[in-house]
């Protein structure tokens, strides 16, 4: 009898007063201990409702069920279906969305519908891997920034892929603790990619200046990662790193120079196509047939092959770097003996000797800032230990 006198009411009401008697119809519809014929009384009206020509209508029943677990699912589907305004508090709290309805959802959606559905809690992965496949930059940085959202290592490459070169895109990943080293690494291609084009365009460097200052500075941001990096982790940089044609001599070369053992024989290890723990092994042979077998099968050019043998030579005498700075910077008197050897070496080539050059240059620059930084800081220690004395 109530929902006939509401359905007769609500005809001729007006439309603020029809979206606040439908809220609370919603509401009893959830608290309220109905008769079996009053609950499907008030959910056929509910449902007649969904045709109500005035979004506040239906907005006000979207925010009645929108986190209700025991909402009508066949009103809380056509919610999330309706105008923006409508769903998005069911697209962003409904629990009675499956994933598939999300995926197609996200597939067909606008910015706003996008955003919606990035921002709810436990997002699955098939749902992060479509906003991370086809969502706006927004949506994704919504993502990003959800601490409930389960995102694939491949979802997280996509999302660099489409929306890398936005800065916003990259500042919210780089601060994620978790964040693979992989993508990391993709993120400093993408920004040295950016920066590349910027400079080239604004006439400030040639292309082919700006292209090995890029790659310069890429190898070196890949050098502090992988200082960072363990187990898996590592393994995923170092493939994603042969992917991308990063894998290169010069870069091996510099992570045995900087005393990354663990970046140098993962990397071999990849190329040469052997387990991990074979490649430690052979590396730690002394007697120099191992390495050069192992550099031969990883396929890098034999005019390197000395260079490698003196630096790892160098680093078993010197011992290894602990702390992740020391590990991330090239280690002036290993680069100097290499490139020392290199120069009355009949077989090294003009690349690989500009190259230690470069290396050189490089180290003794960061020797030199180092110094610089410790005579600041004695400087800053030294007033207030005056004053302790003092007082």
């Amino acid at each position: 009898m109530i929902v006939r006198q509401f359905i007769n009411w609500i005809r001729t009401a007006p439309a603020g007063e029809r979206a606040e008697a439908t809220r609370a119809l919603a509401r009893a519809w959830l608290i309220s201990d109905l008769s079996a014929d009053d609950r499907i009384a008030a959910e056929g009206a509910l449902l007649m409702l969904l045709d109500d020509p005035s979004p506040l209508v239906r907005q006000a029943m979207a925010e009645a069920f929108a986190r209700s677990g025991e909402a009508p699912a066949a009103i809380v589907q056509a919610l999330s279906t309706d105008q923006p305004t409508v769903a998005l508090p069911v697209l962003e709290h409904s629990p009675l969305l499956i994933d598939a309805d999300l995926v197609d959802i996200v597939a067909t959606g606008n910015e706003e519908v996008q955003c919606a559905v990035a921002r709810r809690n436990a997002l699955p992965v098939s749902v992060c891997a479509a906003i991370a496949e086809v969502g706006c930059a927004a949506a994704a940085l919504e993502l990003i920034e959800n601490p409930h959202a389960e995102l694939a290592p491949f979802s997280w490459d996509r999302i660099v892929e489409r929306h890398g070169h936005l800065a916003a895109i990259r500042e919210a990943m780089l601060v994620l603790e978790d964040l693979p080293s992989s993508t990391r690494a993709a993120l400093v291609a993408k920004l040295s990619e950016t920066l590349a084009q910027f400079v080239v365009a604004r006439n400030w460097l040639t292309a082919d200046r700006a292209d090995r200052i890029t790659i310069e500075a890429r190898d070196r941001s890949t050098m502090n990662i992988a200082a960072r990096s363990r187990g898996e982790d590592m393994q995923g940089l170092v493939r994603h790193l042969r992917i991308t044609g990063q894998l290169t001599a010069g870069l091996i070369l510099r992570a045995l120079l900087s005393g990354n053992l663990d970046l140098f024989d993962a990397a071999l290890a990849e190329l040469a196509d052997l387990p991990l723990a074979r490649v430690s092994a052979l590396l730690h042979d002394r007697g120099g047939n191992s390495l050069h077998a192992l550099l031969r099968r990883a396929g890098l050019p034999e005019a390197t092959f000395a260079a490698f043998q003196v630096a790892l030579d160098a680093c078993h005498e010197q011992g290894f770097v602990d702390s992740d700075d020391g590990a991330a910077r090239l280690r002036r008197r290993m680069v100097e003996r290499v490139l020392t050897h290199c120069e009355t070496d009949r077989g090294a080539t003009e690349p690989l000797m500009v190259l230690l050059r470069r290396f050189a240059t490089e180290s003794a620059r960061e020797e030199a800032r180092l110094f610089c930084d410790g005579l600041v800081a004695d400087d800053a220690v030294d007033p207030l230990y005056d004053d302790l004395i003092a007082a």
